[in-house]
């Protein structure tokens, strides 16, 4: 079994990042990779490259047989039973092999999709909540592909708002079945999958989950779905009409199905933050190679500034997203690894250690969605026309990249569900986040301190990280001063603060995987990662200063809008950087290798 650790790192609490410095060497980086996580990488890599790439085509005509076939030999490589104790058939590996296999896998959308589906939310409600009985039923044969899961929760009047679902479900008259009625919208591989978990309220009123074969009586699949994107992928909705689900196959406890539905999700975002990553370097792959053959005006366009300008922009933005996706599964590694697997509550402490990072799960979810939206985005308009063109690799991505908004909660949920968990483990005493905001207050109301003396490689950026938190919180405290209990109910002032907690975690993990690298290999190896910290920094310190002008202009008014508007322009004072020179830097360095440089 892979597993993060480090003696020397303590457990770090969830969202604690605003309110705590961390130190590089407390922080997992790609550059930690064991040589078990390489050794995986690589068989994913060449599971990816001469596996799924050539069957592309089959499988964007639906040719289910096909993909049948490569869950099937994903399963027989390993790669959808990480996950899975071995006492079942799986691997029983770590989080970041999980993300590290997600990340190669999704070279082709399409596919990534469907084994995403399969083996996190088809699979891991079973690891997580299922009896002994079922977990020796169904997971032996989910990790070797011979069966494949669904996942069934959204309906089509409640996608987001899932705890309303309309499906019913009430125990036979014969006290052995459960009778399930109802429909369920847009579930990925319902096409073929042969397992379903499936969402339904007991009596009409307790939200329970079950286990739902393709064969039992009243279960059907509905017409294939014709998607704008990843149409390699099956969806469908499945239709309950009386369905017949044997009492056994009812999956953790009545009532509680909100813990395996939400919790589930934490894992999902993650990894479907790894999949944008992995995509998104796909994409800069293909743009730098085009762009490097491509000549107008009698050089290739590579040399262009504009150009250079967007590969630059990708590559930094992939390089930040490869630092978030793996600190944050580092940490919920560390917090796994203290868990007693022996322990007769093994799952709930299990479950509890993921969920512990569920503010974390949806930053990467939303950042790394939007991020790849950006890279697909600017990788048509290197190809220019040819990027609108189906034949060439621009186009599909571009189509594909669209859902990840929408997948796995949408990205405005996610938006609430990250300022509403803060808030919420700041009312409950678990995170300091009041008492943090009243220091600051005090501090700003006194009026400017001396700068910090920092030194070293990155003390301009250090600096900058310690002040878009001051900023973050800031605007938190005169948001919530003005709302109080009610600022849940205030949606864009919500949106607009975690859109500031999103930018400081993200510049913050870029700047620990940088401090952590150049500590380690020097700073003159380490000037390729320096300038996309740096770059990455100051834009994201744009964003913030926005965001935070957004929310004060919001709440504030007269001279106290006044004072708080220049309280924050004392904040955000600093140095500028040359962009431009920075993008010019990253730019040369990813055209003279050809693609990115990834560990």
């Amino acid at each position: 079994m892979a597993t993060v650790t480090n003696s020397a790192t303590p457990k770090v609490a969830g969202g604690s990042f605003l309110l705590e410095t961390r130190q590089a060497q407390e922080v997992f980086t790609p550059e930690d990779f064991s040589e078990q996580h390489r050794l995986i990488a690589q068989t994913a890599e060449e599971f990816a490259q001469n596996e799924i790439i050539p069957n592309i085509e089959k499988m964007e005509h639906k040719d289910f047989t096909v993909v049948r076939q490569l869950l099937k030999k994903a399963g027989e490589l390993g790669l959808s039973g990480v996950e899975i104790p071995e006492a079942y058939g799986g691997l029983e590996m770590d989080k970041v092999t999980a993300a590290v296999i997600a990340d190669h896998i999704a070279k082709y959308a399409g596919f990534a999709t469907t084994w995403g589906g399969h083996t996190g939310i088809g699979t891991l409600p079973i690891v997580y909540f299922g009896t002994e009985e079922q977990k020796k039923k169904y997971l032996p044969r989910l990790a070797a592909g011979e069966m494949v899961g669904a996942y069934a929760l959204s309906e089509a009047t409640s996608g987001s708002d899932a705890l309303n679902c309309r499906a019913r479900a009430v125990l036979g008259p014969d006290g052995k079945s459960y009778i399930l009625n109802g429909e369920k919208m847009w579930i990925t591989n319902a096409g073929f999958a042969d397992l379903f978990t499936v969402f339904a309220k007991v009596d009409g009123e307790k939200f329970t989950a079950f286990l739902v074969e393709r064969t039992f009586p009243g279960f059907s699949v509905g017409t294939e779905e014709h998607k704008m994107g990843i149409r390699g992928s099956s969806t469908c909705p499945i239709i309950l009409n009386d369905c017949l689900v044997p009492a056994e196959n009812l999956l953790g406890d009545i009532g509680k199905g909100h813990l395996i539905a939400f919790n589930i999700l934490n894992v999902g975002r993650f990894k479907l933050g790894a999949m944008c990553v992995g995509g998104a370097r796909s994409s800069l792959d293909n743009a730098v190679g085009y762009a490097k053959q491509r000549k107008a005006f009698g050089k290739v366009i590579a040399d262009f500034g504009l150009v250079r300008e967007k590969l630059a922009n990708m590559a930094a933005l992939i390089y930040v997203g490869e630092a978030l996706v793996f600190r944050t599964v580092g940490m919920m590694d560390m917090a796994l690894g203290l868990v007693d697997k022996s322990a007769d509550d093994s799952a709930r402490l299990t479950l509890k250690a993921i969920e512990e990072y569920a503010v974390e799960c949806s930053i990467i979810k939303v950042w790394a969605s939007e991020m790849v939206d950006y890279v697909v985005d600017e990788t048509v308009q290197i190809y220019g026309g040819y990027g609108f063109v189906e034949e060439y690799p621009a186009e599909r991505a571009y189509r594909d990249a669209r859902i990840n908004r929408i997948f796995e909660g949408t990205n405005e949920i996610n938006r609430l569900i990250i300022t509403g968990f803060l808030l919420k483990r700041a009312m409950t005493g678990q995170l300091s986040l009041m008492a943090a905001i009243k220091q600051l207050m005090d501090e700003v109301l006194a009026g400017p301190s001396p700068d910090d003396d920092m030194e070293g490689p990155l003390a301009e950026e250090r600096k900058l990280v310690a002040a878009a938190k001051k900023i973050g919180l800031f605007a938190a405290g005169a948001a919530t001063q003005k709302y109080m209990q009610q600022i849940e109910q205030q949606q864009e002032i919500m949106g607009a603060i975690a859109d500031m907690v999103i930018e400081v975690y993200a510049m913050e993990s870029a700047l620990l995987r940088t401090m952590k690298s150049v500590a380690s290999r020097g700073e003159a190896a380490g000037q390729l990662s320096l300038a996309m910290t740096r770059l990455y920094c100051a834009q994201a310190m744009e964003k913030i200063e926005s965001a935070a002008r957004r929310t004060i202009t919001a709440v504030g008014e007269g001279d106290t809008l006044l004072t708080q508007l220049a309280i924050l322009r004392r904040l955000a004072k600093h140095n500028p950087y040359n962009t431009i020179g920075l993008r010019q830097e990253i730019a040369q360095a990813i055209v003279d290798r050809g693609s990115y440089p990834r560990e």
